[in-house]
C-alpha cells in the first residue's frame, strides 16, 4: 500500500515541482517585483523600521484578533520550523551545496509575493459569525475578484486542508521524535527497543497539548506564539553562530561552493549530483517549503491582525520571509557545510545532518539544546498551520467544522511520530505544491490592486493629506457605504466631504474654497483628482493642479480637455511618483 502511495505521489510530486512551479514561484514573484520596482530592495530599510517597530509597542488586540507583533509570531511560528533545520539539510544532500543559493533567489522574490499576500488579506478580509477577523488567499479570491475565479478559493481551501496534516503537523511531530530520539541516544539512554514506545507517547503528549491550544481559540494561539517565538529563533540563532565563528577560515570556501554548486553542482558534489534542474528544484522547493512565500497560507495569520493599513502589514511579509530564509536557513547551511560534517549527497536526509554539524563544536551535549531548539520549531509550525487549517475548513464548512477538524488535526500528531520520513516530506511537498497554483494565479490577477495600494500608503506616508472631494450630497453614513462599496476604507482620508459638513457642491468654486480652508490648504499646493470634466476641472479656475482619470471619464458637453493633464489610472500613479521625487 505504502509502496503505491509512494509512486502515485512521485509521479504528482514531479509534475508540481517541475516546470508548472517553477513558472509561478519565480515568474510571479519576479512580475510583482517589477511591477513594485522591487520594493522589496528599495524599501527594505523602511520594512525593517515598520516591521521592528511596532513588534516593540505593547499593544491589546479588539476581541476576535491579534496584535501586529502576535500576527507575525504566529505566522512566523509555521514557517521558522522543521524547513529550517531538516528541509535545509535534505535541499544540501540532494541538491548540493547549489540549492542554498536557489533558497536565496526564492527568498528574494519570495518577499514581495509575500509583502503582496499579505496585503491583499488584510485588505479582504471579512468578520466570521464568532466576530473573529478571517482572511487569506481563499477571502481575496472570494471578495477581490470575479465569480468565474471563484473555484479557486475552494480548491485552495481543499488543498490546504489535506495540506495540514503533512506540512503542519506528520512532518513537524516526526522531527521532534527524531530530535528527541537522538538526544537521548547520544548518552545511551534510550534503548533501541523502546524507541517506538517512547515515539507513541511523545505523540499522545504532543495531541493533547495541541488540542487545548487550538480550542483555546485565535487568543490563546497568539499568546503561545508571541512567547515561544522569540525565544526558539534567538536560542538557535546564537548556536549557529557559534558554529560558524569557530569555523570562520571555512566560511569564504563554502560561500564559493554555494554559488558554484548553483550552476555546476556536480563539481561540487563529486558528480553524485550533476543536474542544474534539481538543485534549483529542491532550493526553490525547500524555501518555499520553509518561508512559504507562494502558499498564502502565512496571510491567513495576518489577517487576524488588528490593523486597518494592509500595506504597513504587508512589510511583515518581507520581514518574515528575512528573517526565515535570509538568516535561520542560511545559519543552518553554514552549520553543515563549515563543520566539514560528512554529507552523503543524492541520499534523504534531515534533522541529524544539522545536529552533526553542532555536535563537532559543542559535543554530544549539545544534542540536547538542538533537540530543544528544534522541538520548539516544529511545535510552533504545529500551532500555526493548526491555524491556517481551521480557517481552510471554516471557509468550506462553515464554522461547526472547526471542533471536528481540531480534533482530528490533534490526534494526527500520533500518526506523525512513527511515519517513514522520506514519504512524509515528499507527500507535504506535494500538497504545498498543490496549493501554490490557485494562490499565485489569485496574486497575478490582483496585482493591480498591490500596486494601486502601494502608492497610495507611500503618498500619505510622504506628507500628502488625501481627501475625498466626492459631491456632498449624501449624508455621512451613506457617504461612507458608498466608499467602502468601491473598495476604500473611509479612515484612509484626512477629511471626507459629506451632506452633514458641506454648503456647496461642484462645480461651484466656493466648494473648493471651502475645502482649502477647512483642510489647511492652499489652492496652489492642492491636486484634485477625478473624472467629471465639469465638477472636477473647474478646480483649475483656482490655482488647483488637476488631473483627469480618462478609464471612467464622465463628459457631458464633450469639452477639449487636451490641455489638463490626463490618462489612466496608471498614468496617474506613475505621475504621483514624480510628484513624490
Amino acid at each position: 500500500m505504502l509502496s503505491t502511495i509512494e509512486a502515485v505521489n512521485s509521479v504528482v510530486n514531479n509534475f508540481i515541482w517541475g516546470v508548472p512551479a517553477m513558472i509561478c514561484i519565480i515568474g510571479v514573484g519576479l512580475y510583482l517585483s517589477i511591477r513594485t520596482r522591487f520594493l522589496q530592495i528599495r524599501k527594505f530599510p523602511y520594512a525593517m523600521k515598520v516591521t521592528l517597530g511596532r513588534m516593540m509597542k505593547k499593544k491589546e488586540a479588539s476581541d476576535g484578533a491579534l496584535t501586529p507583533f502576535q500576527a507575525v509570531c504566529t505566522a512566523l511560528a509555521a514557517t521558522v520550523g522543521t524547513g529550517n533545520v531538516a528541509g535545509v539539510a535534505g535541499a544540501i544532500a540532494i541538491g548540493g551545496p547549489g540549492a542554498v543559493f536557489w533558497m536565496w533567489i526564492s527568498a528574494l522574490l519570495g518577499m514581495c509575493t509575500k509583502f503582496a499576500e499579505v496585503t491583499l488579506a488584510v485588505h479582504f478580509r471579512e468578520t466570521n459569525a464568532k466576530g473573529d477577523l478571517v482572511g487569506g488567499p481563499m477571502y481575496y479570491i472570494k471578495n477581490g475578484l470575479d465569480k468565474k475565479w471563484h473555484f479557486l478559493a475552494y480548491l485552495f481551501a481543499a488543498f490546504g486542508v489535506l495540506a495540514v496534516f503533512g506540512t503542519g503537523n506528520a512532518t513537524q511531530v516526526n522531527t521532534i521524535t527524531t530530535a528527541i530520539d537522538s538526544a537521548l541516544s547520544s548518552f545511551n539512554v534510550l534503548p533501541a527497543d523502546a524507541v517506538k514506545l517512547v515515539n507513541l507517547i511523545i505523540g499522545v503528549a504532543l495531541a493533547i497539548i495541541i488540542a487545548l491550544i487550538l480550542i483555546g481559540g485565535i487568543k490563546r494561539i497568539g499568546n503561545v506564539t508571541s512567547k515561544l517565538v522569540p525565544f526558539m529563533a534567538i536560542m538557535y540563532i546564537v548556536l549557529a553562530l557559534g558554529v560558524i565563528i569557530f569555523h570562520i577560515k571555512s566560511v569564504p570556501a563554502v560561500f564559493a561552493s554555494i554559488i558554484e554548486g548553483a550552476f555546476h553542482p556536480a563539481s561540487v558534489t563529486g558528480g553524485v549530483v550533476g543536474s542544474f534542474f534539481m538543485s534549483m528544484k529542491k532550493g526553490v522547493s525547500r524555501g518555499i517549503f520553509s518561508n512559504e512565500a507562494g502558499l498564502g497560507t502565512g496571510s491567513i495569520a495576518h489577517a487576524c491582525a488588528d490593523t486597518k493599513k494592509p500595506v504597513k502589514q504587508g512589510f511583515f511579509g518581507i520581514f518574515e520571509v528575512f528573517v526565515d530564509t535570509i538568516i535561520i536557513c542560511t545559519m543552518t547551511a553554514l552549520v553543515i557545510l563549515c563543520s566539514g560534517v560528512p554529507v552523503n549527497y543524492g541520499e534523504a536526509a534531515g534533522a541529524e545532518l544539522t545536529i552533526s554539524g553542532f555536535t563537532t563544536v559543542y559535543g554530544s551535549w549539545i544534542s540536547i539544546f538542538t533537540a530543544v531548539a528544534m522541538c520548539c520549531f516544529a511545535f510552533s509550525t504545529i500551532i500555526g498551520w493548526g491555524l491556517y487549517g481551521t480557517r481552510c475548513i471554516e471557509f468550506l464548512f462553515g464554522s461547526r467544522s472547526n471542533m471536528p477538524f481540531m480534533v482530528l488535526y490533534s490526534l494526527t500528531a500520533i500518526v506523525g511520530a512513527t511515519m517513514n520520513l522520506g514519504l512524509m516530506w515528499s507527500i507535504a511537498e506535494t500538497f504545498n505544491g498543490l496549493m501554490v497554483i490557485p494562490n499565485l494565479i489569485a496574486v497575478f490577477l490582483l496585482s493591480g490592486v498591490v500596486v494601486k495600494m502601494t502608492k497610495e500608503y507611500f503618498a500619505k506616508e510622504n506628507g500628502y493629506k488625501v481627501i475625498a472631494a466626492t459631491n456632498p450630497i449624501f449624508p455621512k453614513p451613506a457617504t461612507y457605504k458608498r466608499l467602502e462599496w468601491a473598495g476604500l476604507n473611509p479612515e484612509d482620508f484626512e477629511y471626507i466631504t459629506v451632506y452633514d459638513n458641506s454648503s456647496s457642491c461642484k462645480p461651484n468654486l466656493l466648494y473648493f474654497k471651502d475645502l482649502c480652508e477647512k483642510c489647511g490648504i492652499s489652492p496652489k499646493e492642492s491636486l484634485m483628482v477625478g473624472n467629471d470634466v465639469d465638477e472636477d476641472l473647474c478646480s483649475a479656475e483656482l490655482g488647483f493642479d488637476t488631473f483627469l482619470i480618462t478609464d471612467c471619464i464622465i463628459n457631458r458637453n464633450d469639452k477639449d480637455y487636451s490641455s489638463y493633464k490626463n490618462g489612466s489610472f496608471e498614468d496617474f500613479y506613475n505621475y504621483l511618483t514624480t510628484l513624490n521625487k
